[in-house]
Parts: structure tokens; C-alpha cells; sequence
């Protein structure tokens, strides 16, 4: 059995909100002025209690890269600054068994007035770096972050893109043991992003401890050997990634318990929008689950609020798969010819032979032009797939450790002998 690196026990964190302090003079000067005028907004306002954390315990061995994912408020952060040590628990206890350093902000430390470089040394020495290790690993760090130009120049003039390279690449060359990450694989541009990422898949080949916190769950997937999904300070999944990714996606789709037509979760002018989503087979008879390689139909109910006909419009679905968009349709795509919308009335999107895998897959529905968007909603619909015989040859998909990450293509095959 592997060592234990991290363990988390019985772990809680309250936070006392809401309660009426003074003190700054400010606080008091504003309360005595309120109180002469006989106004007192919130002198009265009862103090509560607010659990970030409920009773959290896991354990982590040496070398696992371990994923937290959940939707915003569930505790994430909280959880990360008590490994940290930034913050104490209400209750429970938490041990650590190496070098602990944490990516929780890019660029906290960073000295506008200071130039790159100093930048670097003062940076990389407030993370635990060594000044010999800061001198021998420098022209590392200034080439990954691609700011050699302007090493010397005062950061306070650098872009918010160069501003951040510089910060993570400093970060990214510390050797802990346990490396804790919080949201900063996205800093930079899309190439910057890669050699994050790059960089990180290093830290995980070379066996150290890794506990990341993101919401592109693709990352997660794709870096961690297993996942916790905390919901309200709770942990309610700890799993395979895949596993808990679908739960995750799973709980985002079902939380909207209201009609697709009533929900205002979305981004829309409130004129023309996406009233329902429906699924039918080739006789237009409704599907759920779906089967690879059926003809599928995705019919997109619409309702024009105002009298007017929306010209030159395109209604587009967006299959999503564990947040990465499987495929896309859209009426423009197929068809040059314009479509107006007016009144009330659907459109069919025909599959004729669906080359999805199984799985769970989520749509986002939109309707816009190149103009202007009238109505964009994220999880739409949601549609279970299960795995059929695709290409006619009795044969279900091969092997069940690819269910749901690819698509089936058309495809023919030939040998030819050459000795």
C-alpha cells in the first residue's frame, strides 16, 4: 500500500456572517451618525452561522494526482487554503507529510514597482525557493514564460498576459512533494495554456502529490487519477474522474427543475427563444435513450414573444461532452439559404445515422445570426446514448474503457501484400 501523503479528517469550517461590527473609526463615526438620525439599518441584524465545510475526510498516498471539482460556493476554495495552512479548520484536522507549496493566486507577491526579475527572486523565495536554486533555475523560468524581452523592465507595464506567465512560470519550478493548484491552468493565451499544462502532466510523471481544483473538467480528466465532488461543503462523490464528472454533470443538468421555456438561467433578449427540446427516431416517434448509429431526430421548439419576423437566423445545438463539445449542428451549416423565424413552430435536426458512443451527453441550444445572439441556453436537453452496432457487423463498441470519449466514423479498410 502506498503512503499516505495527505489526510483529511473529519474537517469543518464556519464562518459567522451577517454580524454587526465598529471597527474602524469610519464603522463608528457612520454608526454614531445613524443613530442621531434615529436610523439604524443594521444595528439589529442577529449574527449566523455559515458552514463552507461539513465533516469532510479523505486521504491521499504519494504520487495521486486528486481532482476537486463542484459548482461555485460548494467549498473548493475553503478547502484548499486549510491545506494550505492559510486558514485553521472549526473542527476536524489535516496532515501533511512533505513540502507543501500552493498556486492559489497567481501573481500574490508580485511588486509592481519591481522589475521582472527581481520579480522572480522575490516571488520564487516567498514560495520556499533557495536563492542558489532561484540562480540555477532563472533562465528557465524567464523562457518559459516567453518575457525575456522585458525581464527587466518595471512589471507594472506588462500586459495581464505576460503579468501572469511570468507569475505561474515561477511557481510551476518549485520541487515540493505536494503541489497544491487552485484555477490557474488558465492563465495566458491558448499556447501558454498548452505548456501549462505541459508542465503539469511533468509533475504528475514524476511522481509527486498533486491536488487541483478546476472547473474545465477536460483538465480534470485528462491529469488526475481520481476526483471528489463537493456540493455545499459536503463530499457526495470520490471516484474514477469519469465517474465523477458525470455525476457533476449530471447534478448541473437536473438542478434546473423548471421547463426549458421558463428557465432564466440563460443569456436572451427575450424575443424569440428555445421553448423545448425533443428527441424522435426516423418515424418521429419520441427516443430516450438514443442508440448509436439510428437515425436520430432533435427537434428545437421556438416562440417569437414580439410580432415581428426575425430574418437571416440560424438555430444551432451544441452536443457537450464532459464540458467539450462533442459536435456541433446548425442550420447555416448545411444550407446557405436564409431562415426566418416568426410566430411559433420547430426545427428538425435529422442524424440520420448518430455517431455518438454511449454515454450522457448535454446540449446547449442557441438562435442567432452573425449579428446579434437572441437566445443562448447551456444545458438545454439531455440525452442518454447507448452503444449499438454502428457499423452493421454485430459488433458493439470494442473495448468499454472508451465508452463515451469519441464518435464512430465511416470508414472502409484494405490490405495489400507486398512480399
Amino acid at each position: 500500500m502506498s503512503d499516505i501523503a495527505i489526510s483529511v479528517r473529519n474537517v469543518s469550517k464556519e464562518y459567522v456572517i451577517a454580524a454587526v461590527s465598529h471597527d474602524t473609526l469610519r464603522d463608528r463615526i457612520v454608526h454614531a451618525c445613524r443613530s442621531l438620525l434615529g436610523r439604524n439599518a443594521t444595528g439589529n441584524v442577529a449574527p449566523h452561522a455559515f458552514h463552507a465545510l461539513n465533516d469532510v475526510s479523505f486521504d491521499v498516498t504519494e504520487g495521486e494526482v486528486l481532482g476537486i471539482i463542484g459548482h461555485n460556493g460548494a467549498g473548493k476554495s475553503t478547502l484548499l487554503k486549510i491545506l494550505s495552512r492559510i486558514t485553521e479548520p472549526s473542527a476536524g484536522e489535516v496532515d501533511l507529510y512533505g513540502r507543501v507549496t500552493s498556486l492559489l493566486e497567481v501573481g500574490t507577491g508580485f511588486h509592481a514597482e519591481l522589475t521582472g526579475r527581481e520579480n522572480v527572486y522575490l516571488n520564487a523565495a516567498m514560495l520556499g525557493m533557495r536563492k542558489v536554486d532561484i540562480d540555477r533555475r532563472f533562465d528557465e523560468i524567464v523562457e518559459f514564460s516567453g518575457t525575456q524581452q522585458f525581464i527587466d523592465t518595471p512589471v507594472k507595464r506588462y500586459s495581464s498576459g505576460m503579468y501572469v506567465r511570468l507569475a505561474f512560470s515561477v511557481a510551476a519550478h518549485l520541487d515540493p512533494e505536494i503541489l497544491i493548484v487552485d484555477e490557474v491552468l488558465s492563465v495566458g493565451d491558448g499556447a501558454f495554456q498548452k505548456k501549462c499544462l505541459g508542465k503539469m502532466d511533468e509533475v504528475r510523471r514524476d511522481g509527486r502529490t498533486v491536488i487541483l481544483v478546476s472547473h474545465d473538467l477536460p483538465v480534470v480528466a485528462s491529469l488526475c487519477q481520481r476526483a471528489i465532488l463537493l456540493r455545499q461543503g459536503n463530499v457526495v462523490g470520490d471516484g474514477r474522474p469519469q465517474q465523477i464528472i458525470e455525476q457533476y454533470m449530471s447534478e448541473a443538468f437536473s438542478s434546473n427543475e423548471t421547463s426549458l421555456a421558463d428557465r432564466t438561467d440563460r443569456y436572451t433578449k427575450g424575443e424569440l427563444m428555445v421553448q423545448a427540446i425533443t428527441f424522435l427516431d426516423e418515424k418521429l416517434n419520441a427516443v430516450q435513450p438514443a442508440i448509436s448509429g439510428q437515425h436520430l431526430v432533435i427537434r428545437v421548439y421556438y416562440h417569437c414573444h414580439v410580432r415581428t419576423v426575425f430574418k437571416d437566423m440560424r438555430v444551432m445545438i451544441v452536443v457537450n461532452r464532459d464540458e467539450r463539445a462533442a459536435c456541433i449542428l446548425s442550420t447555416d451549416l448545411v444550407d446557405r439559404k436564409p431562415l426566418d423565424l416568426a410566430g411559433s413552430g420547430y426545427v428538425d435536426f435529422h442524424v440520420p445515422h448518430l455517431p455518438l458512443c454511449g454515454g450522457r451527453y448535454f446540449l446547449h441550444a442557441a438562435i442567432e445570426n452573425n449579428v446579434v445572439t437572441q437566445d443562448w441556453v447551456q444545458y438545454a436537453a439531455e440525452l442518454q446514448v447507448l452503444d449499438g452496432d454502428y457499423y452493421g457487423t454485430g459488433r458493439i463498441y470494442p473495448h468499454d474503457g472508451w465508452r463515451g470519449k469519441g464518435m464512430f466514423v465511416d470508414h472502409s479498410w484494405r490490405m495489400e501484400r507486398t512480399s
